[in-house]
Order: C-alpha cells, then sequence, then structure tokens
C-alpha cells in the first residue's frame, strides 16, 4: 500500500468514526397513530423514551400494535441517517463491511 492510499484510509476511517458519534449524538422521532405513541431513538438505534398518549391505554391490543409501528418507524429512520451520513462519505458507494 503506498503513502497516498494510506493516508486515504485513515482519512476514511477517522470520517467514519466522527460519524459514528453523530450518530451517538443524533436522535429521530418515530410516531403511530397519528402521533398518539411517540419513540425517540439514537442513531446507534437506542430507544431514548417512549411517549403514549394516556388515551390509547384502554385498548391494550390497539396499544401495543401502535409502540411496536413506532418503534419501527424510529428504527428506520435510524436506517435513513446512517445511509445518509455514510452516503456523504463514501460517495455513494457502497463499501462492504461499513454498513450499520
Amino acid at each position: 500500500m503506498n503513502k497516498n492510499m494510506m493516508r486515504q484510509a485513515q482519512k476514511l476511517q477517522a470520517e467514519l468514526q466522527k460519524v459514528q458519534e453523530e450518530l451517538e449524538s443524533s436522535t429521530v422521532e418515530g410516531s403511530a397513530g397519528g402521533g398518539v405513541i411517540k419513540v425517540i431513538m439514537t442513531g446507534k438505534q437506542t430507544i431514548e423514551s417512549i411517549t403514549i398518549d394516556p388515551e390509547t391505554v384502554d385498548d391494550i391490543e390497539l396499544l401495543q400494535d401502535l409502540v411496536v409501528a413506532a418503534v419501527n418507524d424510529a428504527f428506520n429512520k435510524t436506517q435513513e441517517l446512517a445511509a445518509t451520513k455514510m452516503g456523504a462519505i463514501t460517495g455513494g458507494m457502497n463499501i462492504p463491511g461499513l454498513g450499520f
């Protein structure tokens, strides 16, 4: 590996580290049922909070379905966030092993 390639690899590694740090500090909001359930999730896919409108509590099955939908919505948004940030570094190239 020549010096230029080595510098490029080090630069890419530093940029990837920065993206991972940004993802850890970023949050997305997933929701369901028109916003009666809201999930806040970090870019590293850790749930920080779930907010439930008290009026939905009387129907447990509906509540369970809405929580699942809100978590999945937040999860999908974290995937989009990671893909956007990674695409900025890789120029849209799909590099094996760099996915989240």
